[in-house]
C-alpha cells in the first residue's frame, strides 16, 4: 500500500503539477496513437512543452507587475488585509500528501468516466487541478475535522473533484463553441460559472456583430488602442501611475528597490515599466499559447479516436484569449474597477477589508470578457468583467471565515468556482444551519432543477409528431396511376 501512495504522490508532484510535462506527455501518446513518424513525435511533444514553458514565462513577466500593482492600490486606498491564524503554508505542510492523493485518484475517477460514458472532454489543466484539490480538502477538513483518516479524505476528496472536472467543460461547452468558434478543445478553468453568467447574460445586451470588442470604432488619434500591446501598456501605466500617487511614498520606493535589473531606478520610471513588462508578458503568454495549441489539438486526435471516442481537451483561460483580446483588457478592467468599488464600500460599512487579487482579476475577468463578447459585443464583456469582480469581493468576505482553522488565505486566490465547490461542501454537510451557505445551497439546487426541467422538456419529453399514415391497399388501388395504352393513329388511306 505504501508503494503505491508513494508512487501516486510521485505522478501528482511531477506531472499533474507541472503542467508542461503532462501536455508533453499527452501530445505523445496522442501522436503514437496515430502511428505518426519518430521525428514528428519527437518534434510535435517538444513543441507542445515549450509552448506550455513560454505561456508561463509571458504569466511570470507580468505576474511580477500585478503583484506589485496589487501593492501599490493597496497602500493607495490605505487598507491593511486580515490576519489569519492557520496560514496555507502550514494547511500544505499538514496536507499535502492527501492533496497529492486526491488529484491523482480523482483524475483517474474523471478518466474513467469520460471513456465509459462518452462525457467528450478531458481536464487538462495542470496547475488548477492542484488548487481545486486544495480547496476541496481544506473545506473537507473544516467540515469532517483534523483528525479525520487520510483514506476518507482522499476518497471523499477525489469523487468530489473528479465530478467536477468531468462536468464543468460540458456545461459551458455550447458558449465555449461560440466564443472560439470551433470545437477543437473545451474550457477548463475554474473561472466557468462567472464565463456562462457573462455568456448568458451578454445575449441580453446586444449582439456580437454589433459590438465586437475587435471590431470597435476608434477615432484616427487614438487608433494604436487598437493594438493589445499598446492599449495594454498604457492603461495599466496610466492605473499604476495614478496609484502610486496616493500610495505611501516608502512602500513605492521598497517596490522599486526590489527591481533587480536596475536598484536604483526611479520610482516613476519603474512604475512605466512595470506596465510595458506587463504588455510584454500578454505577447509573450500569447505566443506561447498558440505554439501548443497547434500541437496538442491534432496530437489529441489520436486519443480521440482510439482511447476516449470523441474527446476533447479540456484547457485552460489563456487559450480563449486570442480570439478577442481588447475583451481580455475591457474584462479585466471592469472586474478591476467593479472590484474596488466593493473595496470601498465593504471597508466604509465595517464588513471586511478586501485584498485586490490581481491575478484573479485578470486571468476569470478577462476570460469572462471573452465569453461576454462573444454575445453581447463590448457591453456583454464589461459585464462579464463586473461579473467576476463581484464574484471576488462578496465570494472573499464570505470564505475567509468559513475557512478560518484550515486555510483562509484561499478566500484570498480563489476564482469563482472555489467559492461555489467550498460552500456546496459546506452546505451538504449541514443542508439546515441558517447561514449563508444554507440560501445558497437551496438557491442552487432550485436553479440547477429548473434547468434540467427546462431541458428536459425541450428534448427528452418533447411529443414527436404522429408518423405518416401508410395508404390501405384499397386505398393504393384507387391512388394507384392508370397505365394509358399510347394511341395509334388508323393507316391512311
Amino acid at each position: 500500500m505504501d508503494v503505491v501512495t508513494s508512487v501516486l504522490r510521485w505522478f501528482a508532484e511531477n506531472v499533474f503539477q507541472e503542467v508542461a510535462i503532462l501536455i508533453g506527455l499527452i501530445t505523445m501518446v496522442g501522436l503514437i496513437l496515430q502511428r505518426r513518424p519518430v521525428e514528428d513525435l519527437v518534434a510535435g511533444a517538444i513543441r507542445a512543452t515549450v509552448g506550455v514553458i513560454i505561456l508561463f514565462i509571458g504569466i511570470d513577466v507580468f505576474v511580477g507587475g500585478l503583484i506589485a500593482f496589487q501593492t501599490i492600490v493597496a497602500s493607495a486606498v490605505g487598507l491593511e488585509p486580515p490576519q489569519a491564524a492557520q496560514s496555507l503554508g502550514d494547511f500544505l505542510g499538514q496536507q499535502g500528501g492527501t492533496i497529492a492523493l486526491v488529484i491523482t485518484v480523482g483524475f483517474l475517477i474523471h478518466v474513467v468516466v469520460v471513456r465509459l460514458l462518452t462525457l467528450r472532454y478531458v481536464y487538462l489543466t495542470g496547475h488548477l487541478m492542484f488548487w481545486i484539490s486544495v480547496i476541496t480538502t481544506a473545506a473537507l477538513v473544516e467540515v469532517l475535522g483534523p483528525e479525520t483518516s487520510q483514506g476518507l479524505l482522499v476518497l471523499v476528496g477525489s469523487l468530489i473533484v473528479a465530478t467536477y472536472w468531468t462536468i464543468q467543460p460540458l456545461y459551458i461547452a455550447p458558449l465555449m463553441r461560440r466564443g472560439i468558434g470551433s470545437d477543437d478543445w473545451g474550457y477548463g478553468h475554474t473561472s466557468s460559472a462567472a464565463c456562462y453568467i457573462a455568456g448568458q447574460g451578454g445575449r441580453l445586451l446586444g449582439s456580437r456583430e454589433e459590438h465586437d470588442t475587435e471590431k470597435l470604432k476608434i477615432p484616427a488619434r487614438l487608433s494604436f488602442f487598437k493594438d493589445i500591446n499598446v492599449s495594454t501598456a498604457v492603461v495599466i501605466g496610466a492605473i499604476m501611475l495614478v496609484a502610486m500617487i496616493f500610495a505611501d511614498r516608502t512602500l513605492v520606493g521598497q517596490q522599486a528597490a526590489g527591481y533587480t535589473a536596475n536598484p536604483e531606478i526611479n520610482p516613476w520610471v519603474w512604475g512605466i515599466v512595470q506596465a510595458l513588462r506587463f504588455a510584454g508578458g500578454i505577447a509573450i503568454l500569447l505566443f506561447g499559447v498558440r505554439m501548443f495549441l497547434a500541437e496538442i489539438v491534432p496530437a489529441f486526435k489520436g486519443i480521440s479516436d482510439r482511447v476516449i471516442p470523441g474527446s476533447r481537451p479540456a484547457l485552460d483561460v489563456p487559450t480563449i484569449f486570442p480570439f478577442a483580446p481588447t475583451a481580455v483588457m475591457i474584462g479585466f478592467l471592469s472586474s478591476t474597477a467593479v472590484f474596488l468599488v466593493l473595496m470601498g464600500v465593504f471597508a466604509a460599512a465595517g464588513w471586511f477589508v478586501l485584498v485586490p487579487p490581481m491575478i484573479m482579476l485578470f486571468f476569470p475577468g478577462g476570460g469572462a470578457g471573452v465569453f461576454g463578447n462573444a454575445f453581447g459585443g463590448w457591453r456583454g464583456a464589461v459585464l462579464g468583467g463586473a461579473v467576476n469582480g463581484l464574484f471576488l469581493a462578496v465570494g472573499q468576505a464570505l470564505t475567509w471565515g468559513m475557512l478560518s482553522d484550515t486555510a483562509p488565505e484561499l478566500a484570498t486566490l480563489a476564482d469563482p468556482d472555489w467559492y461555489i465547490l467550498t460552500w456546496l461542501i459546506l452546505f451538504v454537510s449541514n443542508p439546515f444551519a441558517g447561514d449563508f451557505t444554507t440560501l445558497f445551497g437551496w438557491a442552487f439546487l432550485i436553479v440547477i432543477g429548473l434547468g434540467v426541467w427546462a431541458y428536459t422538456r425541450r428534448t427528452w419529453m418533447r411529443v414527436p409528431p404522429p408518423p405518416p399514415k401508410r395508404p390501405t391497399a384499397a386505398r393504393q388501388s384507387r391512388t394507384r396511376p392508370r397505365t394509358q395504352t399510347p394511341r395509334t393513329r388508323p393507316p391512311a388511306r
